[in-house]
């Protein structure tokens, strides 16, 4: 395989939302994008559509809650990309109660917290292979209101409440093991870091997952994703690049209260590779 010309960026969850707006900001800086979604990229968007032609836009479907559709798509990536200068771990859910996935977990941990850990190990190997070499995981700052933080409830939650529970808790713990791998990253040239994109009218927030309170914020005052994206770009390129392991919020390295669980949280991910996946 010929070795691919020019910056190449892979986003998960670049179908919608701030994962889209992110792959037309790239796409139109003049980057390829090896995209991995559920489902089919929407047409009607001249510069998609353009990018899908010259095959500066590659799809690779996936379903990050399924180990098996995963480990499918993670294959196809390695076998059609020779390279990765930026992994945007962008894919997330936000959901209306207690969900499990096919391996059992439940899903905002499978989703938010396990996946992005799978796929950074399965494309270490690219990311060694590019440039840049970075790494963002896109977290939240719901993180930030949690009140107490136990990674032994992150597999099986015993209560739900709507984004302040199972979704915080993931992000939390996402970002948590970001801290934890970045100086071993750091080691191998990744620079790896943690972000969230602010508030965005996505179709994530348009669901039940949100408290009643919040609904008319989305409706009236929360921005379009294209605010969100030019955040997870900022944390990429601007001014803390290099800066590995840390959490940004609004731009601005935040600490994570709960960061003496670490340590468990990182055990939990990569035990849970190691077993299932690796």
């Amino acid at each position: 395989m010929d070795r691919i010309e020019g910056k190449v960026a892979l986003v998960t969850g670049a179908r919608t939302g701030v994962g889209y707006e992110l792959t037309k900001k790239l796409l139109a800086e003049g980057w390829q994008v090896a995209a991995l979604i559920r489902a089919d990229m929407a047409k009607g968007d001249p510069l998609i559509d353009a990018a899908l032609r010259e095959r500066r836009l590659r799809i690779y479907k996936g379903d990050l809650a399924d180990f098996k559709s995963l480990k499918a798509a993670l294959a196809a990536i390695k076998a059609g990309e020779t390279k990765i200068d930026v992994l945007f771990n962008n894919a997330g859910i936000g959901l209306g109660g207690i969900f499990f996935s096919p391996q059992g977990r439940e899903m905002h941990f499978e989703v938010n917290t396990v996946a992005p850990y799978v796929i950074l190990q399965e494309l270490k190997a690219l990311l060694a292979r590019g440039d840049d070499k970075i790494v963002i995981n896109t977290s939240s700052n719901s993180l930030l209101f949690l009140k107490a933080f136990d990674p032994g409830l992150l597999e099986r939650p015993t209560v739900y409440k709507k984004l302040f529970g199972p979704y915080a808790a993931s992000k939390m713990a996402l970002s948590l093991w970001t801290q934890e791998v970045a100086e071993a990253m750091g080691a191998e040239g990744i620079d790896i870091r943690s972000a969230c994109p602010g508030p965005n009218k996505t179709p994530m927030t348009e669901k039940p997952s949100l408290p009643w309170w919040l609904k008319p914020f989305v409706k009236f005052v929360f921005p379009l994703p294209t605010a969100g994206a030019s955040r997870i770009y900022k944390a990429a390129f601007g001014k803390h690049r290099g800066t590995g392991g840390v959490f940004l919020n609004k731009d601005e390295v935040t600490p994570l209260k709960f960061a003496a669980q670490g340590p468990r949280v990182f055990e939990l991910v990569d035990g849970i590779y190691r077993r299932e996946f690796a």
